[in-house]
Order: structure tokens, then C-alpha cells, then sequence
């Protein structure tokens, strides 16, 4: 039988195709696997190709996430605040987007060691 050697692309996008179904981001929409080789350089790729915007578009749709993640809107004002936003430019679209944007960012912040601990493996 012979032995089956995935090469390094083939790694990683079977690492971030895995690594898609626990987090909302489709890493192989985003990402060139032949010039990856950094946790940097992958949050570079991500935030050029705006893989880390979430959008929430329809009233009902953004109601329905600020109810559940921030029903006082502290979090999403404060972040649009943050970020320059004038009050004449909010709504609830745009709060749920921002908020849904951070929390995704977030997440994938929490999967930095073991993203760094991929590309450490595949120097190896």
C-alpha cells in the first residue's frame, strides 16, 4: 500500500476547512494557501478581503441579534462610538453588524494559539 503524503496546501485547507465548521468564516473563499505561512499574515489576508465584517441586513434580522447579544446596546454603541460613527448614522443594521463583526473577531483571536500551533507543525 502505498503511503499518502498530503502536501503543504493540501494541510492547510484541510486545517481551515475543519477549522470553517466551528467558526462563520470561509477561510477558502479568503485565502491564498500558497503564500500562508504566519497567524499575521493570515489576519492580513482576512482583514484585506473583509473576512472579518459581518453584515446583518433587515430590521427584524438585527433586532433579533442585539436582543440576544446585547440587549442594552452598551456593547454596540460603544464600538460605534469607538469607531467615529455619528448617531445620525446608526441604526439597528448597522449596530448588529458592528457587534457581529467584533464578536467574530473574537472567536477567531481565540484560536490563535492553535492556529500558530498548525503553522509550527508544518515547519517541522
Amino acid at each position: 500500500m502505498k503511503n499518502l503524503k498530503l502536501s503543504s496546501i493540501e494541510l492547510k485547507e484541510n486545517f481551515f476547512t475543519e477549522l470553517s465548521t466551528r467558526i462563520d468564516i470561509d477561510f477558502c473563499n479568503y485565502l491564498d494557501f500558497n503564500q500562508l505561512t504566519d497567524f499575521d499574515q493570515l489576519i492580513e489576508e482576512l482583514e484585506n478581503n473583509n473576512a472579518l465584517n459581518v453584515e446583518i441586513i433587515y430590521y427584524s434580522n438585527a433586532i433579533k441579534y442585539l436582543q440576544k447579544n446585547d440587549p442594552s446596546l452598551k456593547e454596540s454603541l460603544e464600538l460605534a462610538s469607538d469607531l467615529g460613527f455619528n448617531t445620525d448614522n446608526l441604526n439597528s443594521e448597522v449596530l448588529a453588524s458592528l457587534l457581529a463583526s467584533e464578536n467574530l473577531r473574537s472567536e477567531f483571536y481565540e484560536l490563535e494559539n492553535e492556529i500558530n500551533d498548525f503553522f509550527e507543525s508544518l515547519e517541522d
